[in-house]
This record gives C-alpha cells, sequence and structure tokens, in this order.
C-alpha cells in the first residue's frame, strides 16, 4: 500500500527515528538491557500523566481495548456500582465491558455530541456509586469531557476515577495526581505514534490496592503478575517488543523537546491552525467542546463517508470516517504525529478543490 497523507486518529503517522527502529531485527528481551528501557519508559510515562510517585505502570500487547478490558476485570468487581458516560462507541464499550464481568452498573446516555454537563452528574447522587468510568475524549464524536468537574465530582462522592485517555494523553492536558484519578489508559498508536499493538495503564495507589484485593479468572490480562514482572522490567508473556523500543525512543524524544506540556502545545497549535485555515469551507463543528487530538466536522450537505473516499483515492489523504448512525454525517481529521502546518494546508487545498469540482458543498 503506497503512503498517503495520514489525518486519521489512529495509526498516526510516525517520526522517522520511531520509524527506523520498525526496520531493525526484533532483539531477545528477558535481559537487563531491555528491563533498563522498561523502566525508563514507565518513568517518563509517569511523569508526563503527572502521576503520582507511588503510581504503577503497565504494558500490555494488545490495543486499547485490552487495557479497557484489564483495568474493569482488575480494578472492579461485582460488589461495586460504577457510573459509565457514554457519548459514542467507546463509552458503549465501556458499558459492553461491564456487562460482559458482572460489573454493576449506571449508564449515563449522551446524544452524539452533546458535552458532559452539571445536570448530568446531579442526577447520579445516591445511586450507591463507588466508581466512574469515562472516555476523557470520546474520539468517535470529537467530544472532550471536562476533568475537573468529574474530579470533583468523584471526590465529593468518594468513587473510584478511571479514566481512558487513549486519544487525549499528550494531547490534552491531564494531571493524573491533581484531578484524584485511580487509572488512566492510552495507547502506542495516538500522541505516542508509534505502531499499534501495546496499551498502557497507569494505576494510583488506590487502584494498585484494589488490584492486589481483587481476584482475576484470566492469565493474559491479570495485572498482578504484569505489576510483579514489571517490578524488574519486563512483562509475564512475550510483549510487542519492537513497540515497546519505538515507545522508548518516542518518550525520550518527548522529554528533550521540553516534555509533555510542550508535546500537547504543539498538537494544540496543530489542531487550531486546521480549524482556522477549515472554517471557510462548508463545514459545522460536530463537538462544541473538541479534544486538541481530532476535529469532528459535519458536511453542510453530501455524505461524509463520501469526502472521505474521495480524498483517499483522488487526493492521497487519509482523514477519518465514520461507521454507524455517524457515517454520512460526520467525519474526524487527526492532528497527532507527524504533522505539520504545512500539511493541514495540503488537506484543505484539496478540499477546496473539491468544492469547485462541485464533489461538495
Amino acid at each position: 500500500m503506497k503512503d498517503l497523507l495520514n489525518f486519521t486518529v489512529g495509526p498516526v503517522m510516525s517520526c522517522d527515528s520511531v520509524r527506523a527502529i520498525g526496520s531493525e531485527q526484533v532483539p531477545y528481551f528477558r535481559t537487563p538491557a531491555f528491563s533498563e528501557v522498561m523502566l525508563e519508559n514507565e518513568r517518563l510515562v509517569k511523569q508526563f500523566a503527572s502521576a503520582p510517585e507511588d503510581a504503577r505502570v503497565t504494558f500490555i500487547t494488545g490495543s486499547g481495548t485490552a487495557s479497557m478490558e484489564a483495568v474493569v476485570m482488575n480494578v472492579l468487581s461485582p460488589s461495586d456500582k460504577a457510573v459509565v458516560i457514554n457519548g459514542g462507541s467507546f463509552g458503549e464499550r465501556f458499558v459492553q465491558l461491564c456487562r460482559v464481568h458482572g460489573i454493576p452498573h449506571h449508564e449515563v446516555k449522551l446524544a452524539y455530541g452533546e458535552p458532559l454537563a452539571e445536570e448530568h452528574l446531579a442526577a447520579l447522587a445516591d445511586k450507591g456509586l463507588t466508581a466512574f468510568l469515562v472516555n476523557m475524549h470520546e474520539t468517535s464524536t470529537g467530544v472532550l469531557y471536562d476533568m475537573d468537574m468529574i474530579s470533583r465530582f468523584c471526590r465529593a462522592n468518594g468513587l473510584l476515577l478511571l479514566v481512558d485517555a487513549i486519544s487525549a494523553f499528550l494531547a490534552d492536558p491531564f494531571d493524573m495526581e491533581a484531578l484524584g484519578a485511580d487509572v488512566m489508559i492510552t495507547g502506542s498508536q495516538k500522541a505516542l505514534a508509534c505502531p499499534p499493538g501495546i496499551s498502557l495503564i497507569v494505576l494510583s495507589p488506590r487502584a494498585l490496592e484494589r488490584v492486589e484485593g481483587n481476584e482475576t479468572r484470566c492469565m493474559y490480562l491479570d495485572l498482578k503478575s504484569a505489576l510483579k514482572n514489571g517490578e524488574r522490567g519486563q512483562t509475564p508473556f512475550t510483549p510487542a517488543v519492537g513497540i515497546l523500543l519505538q515507545i522508548h525512543r518516542r518518550l525520550q524524544e518527548i522529554a528533550s523537546a521540553g516534555g509533555a506540556m510542550s508535546e500537547i502545545q504543539r498538537v494544540k497549535a496543530l489542531a487550531s491552525d486546521f480549524r482556522q485555515k477549515v472554517s471557510a469551507l462548508p463545514f459545522e463543528m460536530f463537538s462544541p467542546s473538541p479534544s486538541n487530538a481530532v476535529t469532528a466536522l459535519r458536511p453542510v450537505s453530501g455524505s461524509a463517508y463520501d469526502i472521505f473516499t474521495t480524498l483517499k483515492d483522488e487526493y492521497g489523504i487519509w482523514i477519518c470516517p465514520n461507521g454507524g448512525d455517524l457515517r454520512d454525517r460526520i467525519f474526524r481529521v487527526g492532528h497527532l504525529g507527524a504533522l505539520t502546518t504545512e500539511d493541514n494546508t495540503v488537506l484543505v487545498d484539496a478540499m477546496q478543490d473539491m468544492v469547485k469540482r462541485g464533489l461538495m458543498g
């Protein structure tokens, strides 16, 4: 498959140094050298997430959904009652996981593109809740939830706060300790800009106590085993070694470039530049509270999926389509990975050409 300019939400485009590691022979990993890499990976992830000093990080060979499931299985139990914010396909995934694993839960169902508001939280009073599950950025619709508001609610009600930040980590500010978050999940193929295949879980001391006290009926996703092996910089089973080495390089480069806030500002600048350039075209912003990671746009007329197809086939540009009810209503433009403002111009110029050709608008 030929290279296309990639504005999807993941996998995103990787920088040359990360791609170079992907072309190398994968080394044997049960070595002190690889353990040192993994221990530094854990240290830098904790630093960039502003996690408590005694937090821990596990690296799961699996997509973000694997870590979402591991969290539901290991941190929660049937004695909990969780609230799940469901504003799209990824919120729905948390609902499905709670059903599969027998976790009692209350679902807050939001319309596509609808932000979470104080009145939604006020309605949760006196429901006997113990945990709060939220996708910080509902990637399917572009909505970024107000984490400060959620944090206040969880603190006031003594709830565990479990956050899927898969597309928000390193794109939007996230201070795990300040928010009192107990879990943060992210993945290799979003702002980390590495190939898919590794997902990461950051666990607070309170979440670690939960993991230690719960019985998990699963071998591969048993976090007790992952944490024990992680003490020596290893994993229980063979991991995606090459991707972990690429993550290491990427984390080092982010650190050298100024750290998490520098990377967040870079992504924010890309998002702002694109939104300014596209503002004259016949689209409407789908979300009133967008993440820096992605811009969800609704065409004034025509099919969003047809726009995706034409850009791919005729202009060599990937944007991110939607499925289901949103297939023809919105498309998404990502701002993660090795993109530049010049790349934004290429995409907007292609869209302007489509308008001139009568293909949209």
